[in-house]
């Protein structure tokens, strides 16, 4: 066991890497050409644009709001160096863009590379000191974490896969493997939110003015300002004018912070006012369209051009969810915007709150057509540790110790650099990956059935997967004739098509379609 008052490394910064991987070659000409477009009795190219066109056009369009001619024009994006808050907190709290994210699930992070603002932000040399401490100590635990628990996990996928010693040596590194992700999966969750990732970030023309414009509205507005200035200069290269013909900037004068109080702290009053609702679960229902079935059934009549006495809604609701009739149930692509039929279950809504760890939101927000409300962490700050334990720690005391310590050490260290006087901003990145996020969420039921039947599948994270399956049960509370064909794919597929488990050789192992949803998931 480390001594944590000396956390025995340095920790690796460095300012943010941002390269321009793939880009329109002219992206400014080709929104004006679009523009034209509109009113031209033919197709206008971007080499026809003439400097008058940009000024005039250019200021027309913009100024006005007409700003789909911007959203033509894609950028492609590699980023390194940019912290895991900054991500969830701004780059990925809006619908409009798409990433490729490194996986603190599945890579073994060794080194301690993280997120460092510059010494100006601190104040002092000292606070700087506590600050690189955290983020030290917070890898020695996660590296004495990932020792403690891949026993763990070996035993228990060696059980679910009935391995002995006689079994097949690659059968048995198959396991080894396994067990080590399923370790590092569990210990990522003392990491801090500073820590580093690496990502291909791809968006239109218009967000990244959006983003430049709103810098300011998250928890990380010296990191977004950095970033996203670095985002601009490297479009600036290849086209000058698709940003130097509009004089935007950050907003200053945000009004969530308008009537905040220096002094409010009601972090913890907010956190139990919202857990006292949850009841006990992670997820609960909050909201629901009551006349659900009947505009299912109706929508889908008016698709179809049916009369209720040639369709009732039992038949219509049949037709839509179940697989055996509806092929688009088994669809890989995620086809139901694109398949008229299935638009009927847009017209349906679900709210639930729920409260999951700042690591598993992660994931959950980026189910972008289910939207949340997710929490500024600078106005929700609480001095005491508030933190969600996964499973496979609160199973094994050791590991729970430790990890209870990790929680204790990171909160201090947050609360040290606060009394110093170091802003809410800087002081939040030390916070681990396991600080708990309360967010309220809704979506259509569309939506709503392709995060079911991908979270309920027993690889999905812990979390969203508990989550996922408080939420089906509350519908099967309220709309049962809704909840009989929702689960995951290996549920919907059985007795209709093959293969039944779409994960291949990442099959979980057990046969949950025979006896979903009470077949009880170990790890």
């Amino acid at each position: 066991m480390f001594d944590s008052s000396r956390p025995g490394e340095l920790v690796e910064s460095a300012p943010p890497r941002v390269a321009l991987r793939n880009a329109f070659a002219h992206p400014f000409d080709s929104a004006i050409a679009a523009a034209r477009t509109c009113y031209a009795p033919r197709l206008i190219t971007p080499e026809e644009i003439t400097d008058k066109q940009r000024t005039n056009i250019g200021a027309a369009t913009f100024y006005s709001g007409h700003h789909t001619v911007y959203q033509h024009a894609h950028f492609e994006f590699g980023l390194e160096n940019v912290s895991r808050q900054f991500v969830w907190s701004f780059l990925h709290a809006h619908p409009f863009y798409n990433s490729e994210q490194q996986s603190q699930r599945y890579v073994r992070l060794d080194r301690a590379q993280a997120y460092v603002p510059q010494v100006s932000l601190f104040f002092d040399e000292k606070s700087k000191e506590i600050y690189e401490s955290a983020i030290a100590r917070a890898w020695n635990y996660y590296r004495e974490l990932s020792a403690l628990l891949i026993g763990d996990a070996r035993n228990i996928l060696n059980d679910i896969w009935h391995v002995s010693p006689m079994s097949h040596p690659k059968r048995l590194q198959k396991i080894e493997r396994s067990a080590e992700k399923r370790a590092i999966e569990i210990a990522r969750y003392v990491l801090p939110v500073a820590a580093f990732t690496t990502m291909v970030h791809t968006l239109s023309g218009i967000v990244l003015h959006r983003l430049w414009r709103m810098c300011s509205a998250s928890d990380t507005p010296s990191e977004a300002r950095a970033v996203i200035g670095a985002m601009i200069e490297e479009v600036k290269k290849i086209d000058l004018q698709f940003f130097e013909r509009f004089a935007t900037e950050p907003l200053e004068e945000l009004p969530e912070w308008k009537t905040v109080s220096q002094n409010q702290n009601t972090g913890e009053s907010f956190a139990r006012e919202f857990d006292a609702k949850l009841n006990g679960k992670t997820s609960r229902l909050v909201d629901y369209s009551p006349n659900a079935l009947r505009v299912i059934a109706d929508s889908y009549r008016a698709v179809a051009g049916l009369t209720a006495s040639q369709c009732s809604d039992t038949e219509a609701l049949d037709r839509l969810l179940n697989p055996a009739r509806n092929l688009y149930r088994l669809e890989i692509l995620n086809v139901g915007v694109h398949a008229p039929m299935m638009r009927a279950l847009q017209h349906t809504n679900y709210t639930f709150a729920k409260r999951i760890s700042h690591t598993a939101d992660s994931q959950d927000q980026r189910h972008r057509m289910v939207p949340g409300s997710r929490p500024l962490l600078t106005l929700a700050d609480t001095r005491e540790p508030d933190y969600i334990t996964p499973m496979l720690l609160a199973n094994n005391p050791r590991a729970k110790d430790t990890y209870e310590r990790a929680m204790q050490d990171a909160w201090s260290a947050k609360n040290q650099l606060l009394d110093r006087g170091v802003p809410l901003e800087i002081a939040l990145y030390v916070l681990p990956n396991a600080k708990s996020i309360r967010l309220y969420e809704s979506g259509s039921l569309l939506h709503l059935l392709h995060k079911w039947t991908m979270r309920t599948c027993f690889n999905a994270q812990e979390e969203i997967f508990q989550a996922s399956m408080d939420e089906i049960a509350q519908l099967r509370e309220v709309h049962p004739e809704l909840a009989r064909y929702i689960g995951p794919p290996c549920h919907l597929r059985a007795g209709i098509t093959t293969p039944i488990c779409t994960e291949g050789s990442h099959f979980c192992g057990l046969k949950v379609w025979l006896d979903f949803p009470n077949t009880p998931r170990r790890i």
